[in-house]
């Protein structure tokens, strides 16, 4: 690599040792992602490479510097994060949560996860960022041009999926349901390029129902609150994966809304398919809670009492 026109940018050294990474591994992810050379000769970063290269990787420098000087973790899902972020034109992604990236081991090891296989199983209690980790992964490989869609399908349990007998189009009945996707979508995306990208078709929500008898190509598939679909459904879903499609499950499987618990399509899906070639499973714990402290607290004390009634 040529070393070409170089520059300097001054960090404290817990940043330095962060873009560092163990081992030099999280340099050598920049130097690829931009194609520059990144050397730590002691109070910042020397960057080495052309001017456009040297910006991008600056800017996913100073993204992880952000993290450190809030005194998170750094992983290589950061990294990549940073990366994807800059190779978007989006810079990072901004909202009311800050910027998106892994704040717990188990939100990173989730991340690589959706980054290294094409169906990932994501299993935990509330608050762990299992659907907006999901959709922010999704809303990247959208943005990059990696996927020509982002749909999400969801359980609409309390309607039993019978919409009728709500007001207005399909899309008023069904948004009720979904407020919680749309909610992480407006925080990764912003609501102005959201709206763009739903009236163009690329960004769908729907209900699991209305995936049947469609082949789901280029695209990525989050089915959300995947413990309120049945055995059933859930085959029919993953079965939807069309060329160049990856998909993530989410869901609880504590947490079941059907009326016959066993018929639930999530642990029975992760039963029979963890270790598949090409699968991956992410299973948070209450230690990945990034809610107010006080959820995990509340979680522990129902899981306390559920532990109590033997259930």
């Amino acid at each position: 690599m040529s070393r070409g026109p170089s520059e300097f940018l001054p960090l404290a050294d817990d940043a330095v040792r962060a873009v560092a990474g163990p081992g030099g591994r999280h340099a050598a992810l920049i130097e690829d992602a931009f194609h520059v050379l990144v050397e730590t000769p002691g109070g910042g970063v020397a960057l080495n490479g052309e001017a456009k290269a040297r910006r991008g990787a600056k800017q996913a420098i100073e993204t992880l510097a952000l993290r450190v000087a809030s005194r998170l973790e750094i992983t290589p899902a950061d990294v990549r994060v940073a990366i994807d972020q800059v190779r978007s034109g989006h810079g990072p992604a901004e909202g009311r949560r800050g910027a998106v990236g892994a704040k717990t081991a188990g939100q990173a090891r989730y991340l690589e996860a959706l980054e290294g296989h094409d169906l990932v199983f994501g299993l935990g209690p509330a608050g762990t960022g299992k659907t907006f980790l999901a959709v922010a992964h999704g809303a990247s490989l959208l943005r990059s041009g990696q996927v020509e869609r982002l749909i999400v399908a969801r359980p609409a349990v309390e309607a039993g999926e019978r919409l009728g007998f709500l007001p207005g189009d399909l899309t008023e009945k069904v948004d009720p349901y979904m407020a919680p996707v749309w909610e992480a979508m407006t925080d990764i995306l912003g609501a102005e390029s959201l709206r763009k990208r739903r009236e163009r078709g690329e960004i769908e929500v729907a209900p699991i129902a209305f995936m049947r008898g469609r082949t789901l190509g280029h695209a990525f598939v989050i089915v959300d609150e995947a413990q309120n679909a049945s055995r059933l459904q859930m085959k029919m879903v993953l079965t939807r994966l069309g060329e160049g499609s990856r998909m993530a499950v989410t869901g609880d499987p504590t947490q079941i809304d059907l009326l016959n618990t066993r018929d639930s399509g999530l642990a029975h899906a992760v039963a029979i398919l963890e270790g598949v070639e090409g699968v991956a499973v992410s299973r948070f714990t209450n230690a990945d809670i990034v809610r107010h402290p006080l959820v995990g607290r509340i979680v522990q004390a129902y899981d306390a009492d559920a532990a109590r009634r033997g259930r």
